[in-house]
Formats: C-alpha cells, sequence, structure tokens
C-alpha cells in the first residue's frame, strides 16, 4: 500500500473514513478484497505470493493498513510485512499488546509504516524508529514515509478528503484515488532514485506498464459499528478489471 488518508473523527455519526491506494508490481498475484475463508470475519484483499494484505478489518471493530517505507539500501527484511495487519485482524491482541510485540520484532522486516485500531482508539508505528503514536483527531495521510510527511500527492489527496467530508460515500472517496497528476518537478521528494521514477510515483494514481495502482479501498466505519468497503482492482496501464462492494 503505498498512498492513505483517513479521518478519524471518534464520536461522529462516521468515525472513520479511509482512502487507499496499494500500489505494486502487476506480475505479484493477489486476490480482491473478500471475507477469508481460514479467518471469519476478517475482510481484506490477499497478496497471494506472501499471504498477506495490505489493508483489512476484521472482528470488534478492527482496522489495520500497511505502506511501505521507501528507503534504497535498507536491508530487506526475512519476512513479509503483508503478515503484520493480517495477523492483527485475524488475532485477539490488544493494540497496545500487538504493537509491544512488534516493537521488539521489527527488524525482521523492511520498512513500514503500520495503521491499527478499534472503534475506541487508532495507532500508526513506524519501524524504522520505533516509535508508537496514539492519532489526534483529524485527517491524516500516509505513502512511503513518516506519517503525514508533506509528499505532493498525499497533501492532494489529505485535501480532497477534507473537503468531501462533509457528504463522505464511496464514489467521492474512490473518485480522489484516481487522480493520475503528477507533482512538478519542483516539489518531488529526493527519496533516492531517478527522477523519472520520482515522477511516476509522485501521482496519486500510478500507471505503467509494469508497475502501478493495483487496488483503490474506500473505507466507511459507522458509530453503529457497521462497515462499508469498496475496492476497484487495476492491470497494467491502469486498465479497470473489476469493482466489489461489500457490507460487514
Amino acid at each position: 500500500m503505498c498512498l492513505i488518508v483517513l479521518a478519524w473523527r471518534p464520536g461522529h455519526a462516521q468515525p472513520l473514513l479511509v482512502a487507499a491506494n496499494r500500489d505494486e508490481f502487476y506480475a505479484r498475484p493477489s486476490q480482491p478484497l473478500a471475507e477469508w475463508p481460514d479467518a471469519p470475519g476478517m475482510f481484506a484483499g490477499r497478496d497471494l505470493q506472501a499471504g498477506g494484505t495490505w489493508l483489512g478489518v476484521g472482528p470488534d471493530g478492527r482496522f489495520a493498513a500497511l505502506t511501505n517505507i521507501r528507503a534504497p539500501g535498507q536491508a530487506q527484511g526475512t519476512r513479509s510485512r503483508g503478515e503484520l495487519p493480517a495477523a492483527f485482524l485475524a488475532g485477539s491482541l490488544s493494540s497496545a499488546a500487538f504493537l509491544q510485540q512488534l516493537t521488539e520484532q521489527r527488524m525482521h522486516y523492511s520498512g513500514f509504516n503500520l495503521l491499527l485500531g478499534d472503534a475506541q482508539q487508532l495507532w500508526h508505528f513506524n519501524s524504522q524508529t520505533g516509535r508508537t503514536m496514539a492519532l489526534t483527531e483529524g485527517v491524516h495521510g500516509l505513502s512511503n514515509a513518516d506519517l503525514n510527511t508533506p509528499w505532493p500527492k498525499l497533501q492532494h489527496a489529505k485535501q480532497g478528503l477534507q473537503n468531501g467530508m462533509p457528504a463522505a460515500h464511496p464514489e467521492m472517496l474512490l473518485s480522489l484515488l484516481a487522480d493520475p497528476t503528477p507533482a512538478a518537478d519542483a516539489d518531488l521528494p529526493q527519496t533516492g532514485i531517478d527522477l523519472t521514477s520520482e515522477r511516476l510515483l509522485s501521482s496519486i494514481f500510478i500507471a505503467s506498464a509494469t508497475y502501478g495502482t493495483r487496488a483503490s479501498t474506500a473505507l466507511i466505519v459507522n458509530a453503529d459499528g457497521s462497515r462499508l468497503l469498496a475496492e476497484r482492482s487495476f492491470g497494467s496501464n491502469g486498465r479497470f478489471l473489476a469493482e466489489v462492494v461489500l457490507q460487514c
């Protein structure tokens, strides 16, 4: 997952709104959003190469999502980062207990950000710093750096969410994820990759022959605990493949 924007509003009629793009190589096999047969009550897409997920919901109001941290030259982890959201969603540990364990084990994974929580709290964990933080009420965003790093596409997506919150619905969230506009060269972050790649990765929606936005997901959590999930999946060069809508 390479871009997540969310509105965390405890006490609101819609306490959690999430819009997220998963960017990945098209050749990596995956399954679209569905309930996992081996984890009843867990709804998520599934990475068929390593078995994990990038975003999903589980029983008791659980939510988890992941982004990789872009750091060329970093040591490669021996375990898949996608197992972390899946383990939390399918498990019974509290957020605090799960993150305490993860703090001690984070060296087994390449760099990542993890969002997880339930109906009462939402947490962010950065594997590079080991910092665990409860999110404050408001609009937040993650890409492939730290929480709320002001990359152009993240700033643009956060503003789109802020503008659309008064009438939040899946189409609004999915539409803001579909913007293919790249950032101006002068505004590009410098993350250690070449300029052509920085340009490609600077848009909210990414499309190329080999790598791009594979899934766009909208999540609306209501105060009564009901949740609406909508996911659009894409193939090479941004070709639309399918849409899944679930209420759980």
